[in-house]
């Protein structure tokens, strides 16, 4: 049964708002350190507003050191909200006020996407604690809301405009890139030979168009966050400085991670070519983004906003139990980073680095432990057409409602 529009806004709502009071503190401090970690209402709107000299109007991709750190769409975006903010003691303040309303919009919009790809369990995207508390961190829900867009047009087959979303979504955070994979085995395994083409090409042209007028006037900045990506050590949130600092120092980092991403990758298209039935994209992006980000060399606290979504459309009624722990063990690492940075910034008082890292590592296990649980449970609960039980847990690995798409 499908809820009404009024409930859904207005859950939405009430959400964007419990989440607006959390980052209330830092506005009313004005952003102070380490008091914005301490209360953990550090958000990059307002930090970057001056660090990046948007207060003063500066073109988001000028120079190399103050240029922005993200593809082109979120730097448009963080240039152009600076254009009409005004000019005053509180402009970092009015900044962020201006990009919230913007992200308490798209986060209203992608509640009511849920709700209509997977009717269900859409209710848990509005109450999942750590999506409230992560709601104002970054601009990410300009791309998140695009790579739905993207996933609910591929799964009705509307190759083109799911393309089109796609290279939008790839051109505003670099995540959605990974998606590439799913799409394309899905694809060939339905034997649409040109449409993997002719989805590639879309792509492409999309990025292109949006990138290389950017890329061709002010080259250095665009580089920038391709630059720090691939140069950067291991980071926030990675499993790779939670083993530094417990005295676990692997050499090669880059080859290491280069390494463990290949694996993985590789192990979800040797698990795709067993099912029996072909998935939907909507089923497979949560397990093959979870991997991604479990690997990579920094997991920031917004990351969340990523899984949560996906995470939802990939449950059944037996697995929410393991949603709500994935959702604990992020919500105590979104603790965690902050009282770690709050200690690093020079607070009297916070976490130590050996228990961030014993945090971060227990972050990553609820993370397989949400996938495993949600193969587990749809190989006990799930039946063939005609009645027998499956018995590889490959066809079930991504079980989700029949009704999408």
């Amino acid at each position: 049964m499908r809820p009404t529009a009024r409930v859904l806004i207005a859950l939405a709502i009430l959400a964007s708002l419990f989440s607006f009071i959390k980052f209330s503190h830092c506005e009313s401090k004005n952003w102070a350190t380490p008091d914005q970690y301490v209360h953990a209402c550090y958000s990059d709107l307002p930090s970057l507003f001056g660090d990046r000299e948007l207060n003063k109007h500066k073109w988001a991709y000028a120079g190399t050191e103050k240029a922005v750190e993200y593809p082109v769409i979120t730097g448009l975006v963080m240039y152009a909200t600076a254009l009409i903010t005004p000019s005053n003691s509180s402009s970092a303040t009015n900044y962020f006020l201006i990009n919230a309303f913007l992200i308490a919009l798209l986060f209203i919009f992608m509640v009511v996407l849920i709700a209509h790809i997977k009717p269900n369990y859409w209710y848990l995207l509005p109450v999942a604690p750590a999506m409230i508390a992560s709601l104002y961190i970054n601009w990410d829900l300009w791309a998140i809301t695009s790579m739905l867009i993207a996933i609910y047009w591929f799964d009705k087959e509307k190759y083109k405009w799911s393309a089109l979303a796609l290279g939008i979504s790839i051109s505003t955070k670099f995540m959605p890139i990974f998606l590439l994979l799913p799409i394309f085995l899905i694809l060939w395994r339905k034997n649409r030979i040109r449409e993997i083409a002719q989805y590639s090409g879309i792509v492409i042209a999309s990025w292109l168009a949006i990138n290389l007028p950017v890329a061709l006037t002010t080259p250095q900045g665009w580089w920038r966050f391709y630059d720090l990506n691939l140069s950067r050590g291991a980071d926030w949130g990675s499993p790779w400085l939670a083993f530094s600092i417990l005295g676990i120092n692997l050499a090669n980092l880059n080859y290491l991670t280069i390494l463990a991403l290949l694996a993985g990758l590789t192990i979800i298209t040797l698990i795709f070519f067993e099912f029996s039935i072909t998935p939907t994209l909507a089923q497979m992006s949560f397990i093959l983004l979870a991997v991604v980000m479990i690997v990579s060399k920094v997991y920031s606290p917004q990351y969340v906003l990523w899984l949560t979504p996906l995470a939802i459309l990939g449950l059944n009624k037996k697995s929410v139990h393991a949603f709500w722990i994935w959702q604990g063990g992020e919500v105590i690492y979104h603790i965690a980073i902050w009282q770690h940075l709050a200690t690093v910034t020079g607070a009297p008082f916070g976490l130590p680095a050996k228990g961030y890292a014993l945090l971060t590592l227990l972050r990553i296990a609820t993370t397989i432990y949400l996938v495993a649980v949600m193969a587990r449970r749809a190989i006990e609960n799930s039946r063939t057409d005609e009645g027998r039980p499956h018995t590889r847990l490959f066809d079930f690995l991504f079980e989700a409602s029949s009704s999408y798409p």
